[in-house]
């Protein structure tokens, strides 16, 4: 469970107005609706939440901006469900930064109530909190996974920077849950040598997929 003494960098807190009890704010750098760029979902209408936080400090990482939680609003649960409603879709993607160092149940449930399905992106260094349709994994070697994600998640995404990432990726697939979805994306500044790599080894290896960053082709968020 979600332990606030340990994460007081990137606390939840709760606002109470008289009698009226509010739900959390999460601190949000953006959100937005565009379409799912990558992974399973590839395609699809979505409306991100992108929170802001995290402590794995990937290199390549291309939202650097979101680690530090404590530049960014807090915003409440109630605001982000309201926001997401004024658009069509009703896919809802929760990302970071790392959203799991954040207790996410009652986002979650706000947004299931409010007839989205919910999906998370995230690295897997916490336990799992909220109510999810679906969980992308995404491990990085920069911070090890928490076992709670491994029989959780339904897709395992791997970034493939360099040619040891293969291996990296397969110790990771046989943690998951056998019904979990395999992928391999190239980083996008390494596609020009990963991408060939990655083709020929889906090949030889039918159980993975190829995942590509297709939203940056397309010119959008």
């Amino acid at each position: 469970m979600f332990d606030e003494k340990e994460n007081s960098m990137f606390p939840v807190t709760k606002t109470h107005t008289h009698s009226e009890i509010r739900l959390p704010q999460l601190p949000l750098m953006e959100a937005f609706y565009t379409i799912q760029g990558e992974g399973f979902h590839q395609g699809r209408a979505a409306y991100f939440i992108r929170l802001g936080g995290c402590d794995v400090g990937c290199v390549w990482c291309d939202v650097k901006e979101s680690w530090d939680a404590s530049v960014h609003p807090q915003v409440s649960v109630e605001e982000m469900v309201a926001e997401a409603e004024k658009f069509p879709g009703r896919l809802a993607v929760i990302t970071g930064g790392e959203p799991l160092m954040y207790d996410l149940t009652d986002l979650t449930a706000c947004l299931q109530k409010a007839g989205f399905q919910t999906n998370i992106e995230t690295s897997g260094v916490y336990p799992v909190t909220g109510h999810w349709d679906w969980i992308c994994f995404s491990p990085k070697k920069f911070k090890k996974a928490h076992p709670d994600i491994f029989t959780k998640a339904h897709e395992l995404k791997v970034i493939v920077y360099n040619k040891s990432d293969f291996q990296f990726a397969e110790e990771y697939a046989a943690k998951v849950n056998p019904a979990c979805k395999l992928f391999l994306q190239p980083e996008w500044g390494k596609s020009a040598q990963m991408l060939p790599l990655i083709i020929d080894y889906v090949k030889a290896n039918p159980q993975w997929r190829v995942s590509l960053q297709t939203h940056k082709y397309m010119d959008i968020p």
